[in-house]
């Protein structure tokens, strides 16, 4: 409880200059979605993005490809936990407000889940999903990493995160596909895949 005494005054102080470098970005990239069509598709987008998309996805791998598909599947499970856990925990201890409530110019495209913006748990969901679907299945590339991208973006469009909460959140999703595969490599899988 201390430690997050101490990081919320310096964290705060961080955030609050990034703010203000990223606001022009910010704004920019809201206003797209002044458009209904624009903000419905990235609406749907960050929806699916909410788990609907992976969930289904990872659900179909083993029906489709057997044990193989059990196997990257619970694979894919525990890093998304992984992923669930590193978030909120920043999230709670960092609490940067989301730029609709910094800032009243930028307007909030739909509801957020929570309270705080960095970093974007959606983005690193789908960023961790999106390196590990493509590592088992490299045949699904083409259909999650362009879905990975537009969920990062949608999270800016609708007003729930600035760039640097979506970049941080694509990092750290990154580094835990990565690690879960250190941990657990495709090699242990061999004899399945």
């Amino acid at each position: 409880m201390e430690l997050a005494k101490l990081i919320q005054p310096k964290a705060a102080l961080l955030f609050h200059k990034a703010d203000h470098f990223e606001i022009s970005l910010c704004q920019r990239l809201n206003r797209i979605g002044y458009s209904r069509r624009i903000r419905l598709f990235f609406k749907g987008i960050s929806r699916l993005g909410d788990g609907v998309f992976w969930y289904t996805l990872a659900l179909a791998l083993p029906l489709l490809d057997g044990i193989k598909g059990l196997a990257a599947t619970g694979h894919i499970a525990v890093a998304g936990l992984a992923c669930l856990a590193l978030y909120s925990q920043l999230k709670n201890r960092l609490v940067r407000q989301r730029p609709f409530i910094s800032f009243p110019d930028i307007q909030a495209h739909t509801a957020p889940l929570d309270k705080y913006s960095f970093p974007s748990g959606h983005t690193m969901n789908a960023v961790n999903f999106a390196v590990l679907f493509t590592l088992f299945y490299p045949a699904l590339a083409w259909l999650v990493l362009p879905f990975a991208v537009l969920v990062a973006l949608s999270r800016i469009i609708l007003g729930m995160h600035y760039p640097t909460d979506v970049i941080v959140g694509a990092a750290l999703g990154v580094t835990i596909a990565y690690t879960s595969l250190a941990i657990f490599p495709l090699g242990m899988f061999a004899g399945l895949l």
